[in-house]
């Protein structure tokens, strides 16, 4: 009676905890998870932001298309006899005033360096938003694994909770015969450890289904732990055959090496804006306003109270200490940089895309493996039990054909859900898991 109760308490544990912690079991599907997650996860936002924020660098590019124009009110005092005597070239007379204008200043022609500038800024961005699809990627990928990890640590809870009562029965039935003297006490013992590892697995499968609960809490980007009852999902097609078609497609499609080839034409891009430094710049510069108060030293007033003037600047570049030669040579190495790194992310893609391929089509060959195993193990073990009460078979051969059960259930529902995580990474590698 005390083994039965602890096989109770056992396998009500679970429930008694979530009733304890007052969470009430969220009920989602897969594609119901996947928009929560992109809802609500914190880097998918993050990663939001920065696409919103790197827009605003198209227009800070663009802004020098676009004329400079200011308003100026001043004040000064100053001793009307004055002369500037140091620091400028200018002997300027200085004056008591008040004025006010405005001043104008548009760029003609740098040729060529905004343009570029702003393309830069164009494909920095269209880089951006491929990296935000790179992160919803990785939080779905992410959903994924700890969905089907949850459907597995509760499915391998219903199994140990059934594989507790059954061996608590079998401890039930050789107890009583041995108290009969129908049984030996040498069964009774082997049963007991059964029953003893079966308990051992319910406890693992308690923890390993609170571990899965943290985990879809994390991949669904909430605050707040709970309990979830996910809906099963039916098997996906086995792995495509052609590895290198796979490879191909998965070139095309990540968003990953999309925002590194931009990324490359955009450090072109800055190179030929960088280039352009050396050559020359023109601009129109005007100036305009009016002053009604000045202190002259004499009188009548020989200052006009409206002033104006404009003028076209053209500026030569002709040495700066090798500046502009540093910075385009920076922006030169900056390129192969890149294209470096685009080189190594794509020898990177395809090595994780034969990965995945393999791995996934290893797991849709075991569901056959793992199900034959299942059927063998339970005709084993009811062969077993046969024998063992007509008295042709030992205890060993029933408690064999116990674990060996245990295991094939464990076994199958393994690689259902291994299946589908293998399937959904490979979806992942090749840009196809949206």
């Amino acid at each position: 009676m005390k083994a039965l109760t602890t096989a109770v308490f056992l396998v009500s544990a679970p429930a008694a905890l979530l009733f304890a912690q007052g969470v009430a079991p969220v009920r989602l599907n897969l594609q119901e998870a996947a928009a929560l997650a992109l809802k609500n996860h914190p880097l998918v936002q993050a990663a939001r932001d920065v696409f919103s924020a790197m827009t605003q660098r198209i227009t800070e590019a663009r802004a020098a298309y676009y004329p400079d124009f200011n308003a100026d009110i001043t004040g000064s005092q100053a001793n009307p006899r004055a002369r500037i005597g140091a620091g400028f070239l200018t002997t300027s007379s200085m004056f008591n005033r008040i004025g006010v204008g405005f001043s104008l200043n548009q760029m003609i022609s740098d040729w060529g360096r905004t343009p570029n500038l702003v393309a830069e800024a164009r494909l920095r961005t269209q880089a951006t938003q491929q990296d935000y699809q790179a992160t919803r990627d990785d939080v779905l990928l992410g959903v994924n694994r700890a969905y089907f990890l949850t459907l597995r640590a509760q499915a391998l809870i219903k199994v140990a909770r059934e594989t507790v009562a059954a061996r608590q029965l079998l401890v039930d039935q050789v107890t009583a015969l041995a108290r009969n003297n129908l049984r030996s006490q040498l069964d009774v013992s082997f049963v007991g450890v059964n029953l003893a590892q079966a308990r051992l697995l319910l406890i693992q499968s308690q923890n390993e289904v609170q571990a899965a609960y943290a985990e879809m809490t994390r991949a669904l980007g909430q605050e707040q732990p709970a309990a979830y009852e996910l809906m099963e999902q039916p098997l996906p097609p086995s792995p495509p055959e052609d590895v290198e078609r796979v490879v191909m497609v998965a070139v095309e499609n990540r968003p990953e090496l999309a925002s590194l080839r931009l990324s490359l034409q955009a450090a072109n891009r800055f190179e030929e804006a960088e280039k352009d430094l050396t050559r020359p710049s023109v601009s129109f510069n005007g100036v305009g306003g009016y002053i009604p108060y000045v202190n002259q030293i004499t009188l009548p007033r020989v200052i006009p109270s409206e002033y104006e003037g404009v003028g076209v600047n053209v500026q030569i570049p002709l040495f700066n200490g090798h500046l502009f030669s540093a910075r385009r040579e920076e922006a030169h190495y900056r390129v192969l940089e890149a294209d470096q790194r685009l080189r190594d992310r794509l020898e990177q893609v395809e090595r994780d895309v034969r990965t995945a391929w393999a791995s996934s089509f290893t797991a849709y060959q075991r569901l056959d493996v793992t199900a034959q195993f299942l059927r063998e193990a339970t005709l084993a073990l009811n062969l077993a039990q046969g024998r063992y009460d007509l008295g042709l078979a030992s205890i060993v051969e029933l408690t064999q054909g116990q674990l060996n059960l245990t295991q094939a259930e464990i076994e199958n529902l393994s690689a259902k859900y291994d299946y589908q995580i293998q399937y959904a990474n490979l979806q992942y590698t090749i840009g196809a898991l949206r």
